[in-house]
């Protein structure tokens, strides 16, 4: 009978990532400690330790037991949150971990055991990895549609600013016809440049201070004034909100009086003498 041969048990290579395991029945989880590579945790005191290392098969059942980890030096919740894939990234990570973390997301401790949540999606069957893909897509689309929506009512509103800043008008009859015209438009007052510049210049000449004390409105007591000449009880039923309230000022008086022209003779273009 041969004896039997004795054989030098291997020592095992030194690790230079310990690892943290938990699991329930017959599935063990392993996940790598991460080295000191960056100094985004705390200070504290670098003590040496020493972790079993239990391997696991390739293919590890999903648990429902959360898994843990513990800081070491280097570490930072995006990185941890990085290293296994987390659902919420370092968010939600810090949310799941507050009381333990405290107030401050970037304070975290050599030795603190975070809790990361159930099995990550590496570890999930197929179809829950798919679902958690077309999740993550639609949350990624839906601040993509948000920010195009936002952007294109920005666009407009920008247009719609600059288009209004852009329209200014010439403080001579000109302008002030232009500008009359465009407060007719938006108040559905008909009337045209020839029709208002016509009518001007019979009442007034172009004299927006025009004032006439001679005929029986002025000796009524209300004399015809401005462009148009109206006199006060016309121009105050027929004023244009928006415009000046004095019967005096260019705009506020030819709008007037082209609303009262379109009430009683359906435009200002209509009126080829005294009116």
């Amino acid at each position: 009978m041969a004896s039997k041969a004795k054989h030098r048990r291997p020592k095992n290579s030194p690790v230079a990532r310990g690892l943290v395991t938990a699991g329930t029945g017959g599935a063990v989880l392993a996940f790598p400690l991460l080295a000191a590579t960056t100094a985004e945790a705390a200070p504290a005191a670098h003590t040496a330790a020493t972790a079993k290392v239990t391997l696991t098969p390739a293919a590890v059942v999903q648990t429902d037991t959360p898994t843990t980890y513990s800081v070491v030096w280097g570490d930072s919740l995006s990185k941890i949150a990085d290293e296994f894939s987390l659902s919420g990234g370092w968010q939600q990570l810090y949310e799941d971990n507050r009381d333990a973390i405290g107030g401050d997301p970037c304070l975290i401790l050599p030795g603190l055991t975070l809790t990361l949540g159930t099995a990550s999606a590496s570890e999930a069957p197929a179809d829950s990895a798919a679902d958690s893909t077309a999740s993550t897509t639609d949350e990624e689309a839906a601040p993509a549609a948000e920010a195009s929506t936002d952007d294109s009512a920005s666009a407009d509103t920008g247009a719609a600013a600059a288009e209004t800043a852009t329209t200014t008008y010439a403080d001579n009859l000109d302008g002030w016809i232009r500008e009359s015209l465009d407060v007719m438009a938006a108040n559905g007052i008909p009337g045209s440049y020839e029709g208002i510049h016509r009518n001007i210049m019979r009442e007034s000449s172009g004299d927006p201070w025009a004032i006439n004390n001679w005929d029986s409105n002025a000796a009524a007591g209300t004399p015809s004034k401005g462009l148009l000449q109206v006199i006060d009880p016309t121009f105050q039923a027929y004023h244009v909100p928006g415009t000046s309230t004095d019967s005096y000022d260019p705009v506020a008086n030819i709008t007037a009086a082209s609303n009262y022209a379109a009430d009683r003779y359906g435009s200002i273009d209509n009126v080829n003498g005294p009116y």
